[in-house]
């Protein structure tokens, strides 16, 4: 994807915030990308595949079972390997949020927002079979693609959803040791992966699924057992729906509070003086 594609109001938006890191940022979408998939332990453990498979692979720093691959390596969708559920072909950023969680054997976890199923069948591994998996999405649609993904991967202690989260409160009221809110966004971070995505954006979409992400985090927050771990997460720039959801939850939920992440090489902190000084505890 070359840096033209991008919608005009998005590159004003990200240049406000960058100042002098905007160049390298807009130079960045030149750059080539970076594949992944994960080995599903579920199935073999990571030496097992190592030894199997014939694709040049190089490790995730942040995901033990993670690597990284070469674009036309092989052609990893269309191997038996993938199709017998002994890996997942996944964003190397995308397996960040399930590894934050730190999902343990035995545990009671819930991702809320869970198709197509890649971070639920991440954490159905760190389960090794005990304990539950919980995974819902509101889309009926996309839901067929994670129970497809979830029996592909031999995950045996899932329960899969298709509700509001609204309906999930009193059922599941301070329930789940661990809880993923992987929240709809407006998808700035796909641009280059899916032309398609920045050719849609609206400069309205951050504030508009901001709502939404409001409402997933308190509904959340009652299912989580105290003591308990959240993870929130997006795929956009947008501190509207980012830094600003978090500020403004904690807000309003003074039991909670940030837990510091790993400072692997790529990652960046938040930036909580995008906001503003609008929230009191960002």
């Amino acid at each position: 994807m070359t840096e033209p594609m991008l919608p005009e109001a998005f590159k004003q938006k990200m240049e406000g915030l960058l100042e002098a890191e905007y160049s390298a940022f807009l130079a960045s979408y030149g750059e080539a990308r970076h594949y992944g998939l994960r080995v599903n332990t579920l199935k073999l453990n990571v030496e097992q595949f190592c030894g199997l498979t014939r694709l040049e692979l190089e490790p995730v720093p942040w995901a033990a079972t993670g690597f990284y691959y070469r674009e036309g390596d092989g052609r990893p969708g269309k191997h038996p390997h993938y199709h017998a559920g002994l890996y997942y072909i996944q964003e190397p950023s995308a397996m960040a949020p399930a590894e934050l969680l730190d999902v343990r054997p035995g545990e009671r976890v819930l991702d809320l927002c869970a198709a197509p199923g890649g971070k639920t069948t991440q954490l159905a591994a760190k389960l090794q079979g005990t304990g539950l998996i919980v995974a819902n999405d509101v889309h009926p649609d996309r839901v067929k693609a994670l129970v497809k993904n979830i029996d592909l991967s031999g995950v045996r202690n899932a329960v899969v959803l298709n509700e509001d989260p609204a309906k999930l409160e009193g059922a599941f009221a301070a329930y789940f040791d661990k809880i993923l809110i992987d929240a709809p966004c407006s998808g700035e971070g796909m641009f280059r992966k899916e032309e398609d995505m920045a050719k849609a954006w609206r400069a309205d979409w951050p504030e508009k699924y901001a709502d939404m992400q409001r409402t997933l985090l308190k509904q959340a927050a009652r299912m989580l057992k105290p003591g308990g771990l959240m993870v929130y997460s997006t795929c956009t720039f947008s501190p509207e729906e980012n830094e600003a959801r978090i500020a403004e939850f904690l807000d309003g939920h003074p039991a909670f509070a940030v837990e510091p992440a790993p400072a692997f090489g790529g990652w960046a902190p938040g930036r909580p003086d995008w906001l503003g000084g609008r929230y009191a505890r960002g």
